[in-house]
């Protein structure tokens, strides 16, 4: 998963880089979710909401919940390096936002319709917002996934957060704040990283059985 990952982000970010062709797929999938008009101002208060589920003041904290609650049960149950977990997950929290920033100037992508970027902001690509919630909310659901005894209940929060990470990244393109691709990059990235992450804390744990 990490590695198909990578090597697909790899290939968007090359892309990206040359403006190559893959980039022409941008166009007509911004105006099939988002119509004709592209200016932030014309989305809807749904759209809007749930493109700020990406924002780090809401998406940090369920990670953070999540790390508590994870790290207590696992101390409770006697478990070897009960930290190891939430450490893994905050690690990767942490570099999110100098990943992402790097490639953004590297990149400078301009943003779609009518949005204008601030002076001096890197560019687009890969979406912050989108990779803040795909961490914090993926991260979320794989640290509570192994307290999970019923196959329904862990099969409905893995579907929840596919879901409303779906949603957010569905919304910035929406809302005229992203290309589809930066929305996709930010996915490949921050998959990679989830699946290092939570190879290493099967490996490391020391709770294997």
């Amino acid at each position: 998963m990490a590695v198909v990952c990578t090597a697909l982000f790899g290939l968007l970010t090359w892309q990206e880089a040359i403006r190559g062709r893959l980039l022409a797929l941008d166009g007509p999938v911004r105006s099939a979710l988002a119509g004709p008009s592209l200016r932030p101002a014309d989305r809807s208060p749904v759209g809007q909401f749930l493109a700020d589920l990406g924002n780090a003041q809401v998406a940090v904290p369920v990670l953070l919940l999540a790390m508590a609650y994870t790290m207590r049960r696992a101390r409770r149950a006697g478990l070897r390096r009960a930290w190891l977990p939430p450490v893994a997950y905050a690690v990767v929290m942490a570099l999110v936002p100098l990943l992402v920033s790097l490639v953004k100037q590297q990149i400078g992508r301009a943003g779609p319709g009518s949005l204008t970027l601030s002076p001096g902001y890197p560019g687009l690509y890969p979406s912050g917002h989108t990779a803040t919630a795909a961490v914090a909310y993926g991260g979320a659901v794989l640290l509570l996934l192994p307290w999970l005894v019923r196959t329904a209940a862990r099969r409905l929060l893995v579907a929840a957060a596919v879901l409303l990470n779906g949603a957010v990244g569905v919304s910035l393109v929406y809302c005229g704040y992203h290309w589809p691709l930066d929305v996709v990059g930010s996915w490949l990235l921050c998959g990679a990283l989830l699946a290092g992450a939570a190879l290493a804390v099967s490996c490391w744990s020391g709770n294997r059985g």
